[in-house]
């Protein structure tokens, strides 16, 4: 999966595969696959302005996830 980079406090990078529905999110701390994540959370993330507080908020606990 492709990252892009973000300019982001917690977060360095980002990618999706809408096809399994993954986000992978590059963070100081590791590397996270988040799974059934919809397309449109994953285009907040891209679109918000603080990604750090939009992953704390919508994304950490909100979906299962695995450190990669």
């Amino acid at each position: 999966m492709k990252l892009s980079p973000v300019i982001s406090k917690n977060l360095i990078a980002v990618g999706y595969n809408p096809f399994s529905m993954i986000l992978r999110i590059q963070l100081k701390n590791g590397m996270y696959d988040f799974f059934n994540v919809p397309e449109s959370i994953y285009t907040g993330l891209l679109n918000a302005q603080s990604k750090s507080y939009y992953h704390k908020t919508y994304i950490k606990n909100s979906f299962r996830y695995t450190k990669i």
